[in-house]
């Protein structure tokens, strides 16, 4: 009895290191201070692999389940399932863990508390050209969480994120270059939106490896979309979701916080051709050219090729929003030059491709275009066959200006 009275609790944190107390103490912020997040210890090979990620598999897991739903995603892409190859398994591995740690952060009390340490906002983003776009310090945090995986991967020579003004030089015998958005929504947070993260993987371009550090790095960065090995995101919102593509299907994992495995719950998810969605800021409408207010107009009323009338469905935060897209069809976009080519639009449309669906910027396919800086913008659409398809067909629908706001 007197143990249920008086019980000590341990209020553990991504931010803080908490000594169990009865109460909570008030955190202790260090803005000078680097942070570190624990990263999971340094596997150079498969077998090391294998023994750290059976210890965590779930008992259907490792019964072989998969048949009934229940594979882990580290067993799912390794020898028993995809079989990736050795080198991504172990890359993967590293990127599940960062997303749990900021999925950890998302949720924690004490985010808001951070967010008032601007000193944390010294980072800066060559794509933040007005305060919107400014890293917000849970940006910055998830983005440190995320290159110090990748670091500890030993499988990653070049990172390139949205956070960074230019892609970071790892490691010289890293076969594999990341791109990634590393917390989009951000400043949705305080109203409990979902957020997520964004990544695309290539391979390193080992012809040029002779060349200046600078150089290869930003070159192995802007590798066209239809080079990419592996996408995905991860989306934090009730459940934490990681969907992910490795060429063959799109495939999304839920993780079970019992376990602390991300669980496949959707294989091989096929986007429907047709949807009866459409997500983009109405508010905008007036501002939009001519050829997406008449698209806009014509699917609302059911008078377009696909005769039922749509809905409008519209969170802003854009891994939301793309996931829903995913699982019920439709359209999901932003006609402005707003979202980036490298690290948004081409992973989110190479999962699109993979699922059956279609990235576009409303006049080309999203991965056939060539990226020519880091932080390029452009209009994107993403979602289903067809109705991307009509969209195209009303030929005005890029807005290529915005009266009364920033980009």
């Amino acid at each position: 009895m007197q143990q249920l009275l008086s019980p000590t609790i341990s209020y553990p944190s991504p931010l803080l290191h908490l000594t169990s107390h009865p109460f909570p103490p008030k955190p202790h912020f260090c803005p000078t201070h680097r942070l570190s997040f624990y990263p999971p210890p340094k596997m150079a090979s498969f077998s090391g692999f294998l023994a750290k990620s059976q210890m965590g598999m779930t008992a259907a897991a490792a019964a072989g389940d998969g048949a009934n739903g229940f594979s882990s995603l580290m067993d799912y892409v390794g020898k028993g399932g995809l079989d990736v190859g050795d080198d991504l398994l172990v890359l993967l591995y590293h990127i599940q863990f960062a997303c749990k740690r900021i999925a950890a952060l998302v949720a924690s009390p004490f985010n808001s508390a951070l967010g008032k340490h601007s000193a944390l906002t010294g980072a800066t983003s060559g794509a933040a050209a007005s305060d919107r776009d400014k890293p917000k310090p849970l940006d910055v945090v998830a983005n440190e969480i995320i290159l110090s995986s990748l670091r500890n991967s030993g499988k990653v020579s070049v990172m390139a994120s949205e956070e960074d003004d230019a892609p970071i030089w790892i490691n010289d015998d890293g076969p594999f270059v990341v791109v990634l958005d590393p917390l989009d929504g951000s400043r949705n947070i305080d109203a409990s939106i979902p957020t997520g993260t964004i990544f695309g993987v290539y391979n390193r371009l080992t012809e040029l490896d002779n060349q200046p550090t600078e150089e290869k790095a930003l070159l192995n960065s802007l590798q066209s979309g239809r080079k990419l090995v592996a996408a995905g995101y991860v989306l934090y919102s009730s459940a934490t979701i990681l969907c992910a593509s490795f060429g063959s299907g799109t495939h999304a994992f839920t993780l079970d916080h019992s376990t602390g495995d991300f669980i496949l719950t959707h294989p091989s998810i096929r986007i429907p051709p047709r949807g009866q969605i459409y997500s983009v800021n109405d508010a905008r409408y007036f501002d939009w050219p001519e050829g997406l207010r008449q698209y806009i107009d014509t699917v609302r009323q059911g008078k377009g090729k696909f005769p039922k009338k749509y809905s409008a469905r519209y969170i802003c935060s854009l891994v939301a929003d793309f996931h829903r897209t995913v699982l019920y069809g439709g359209i999901a976009m932003n006609p402005r030059d707003h979202l980036r080519l490298v690290y948004e639009a081409n992973p989110l449309s190479y999962l699109a491709e993979q699922a059956g669906g279609k990235g576009s910027d409303g006049k080309s396919r999203i991965l056939s275009i060539q990226p020519v800086k880091l932080h390029q913008r452009l209009p994107l659409f993403l979602g289903s066959l067809e109705d991307i398809d009509e969209l195209e067909s009303y030929g005005d629908v890029q807005q290529k200006v915005n009266p009364g706001y920033e980009v």
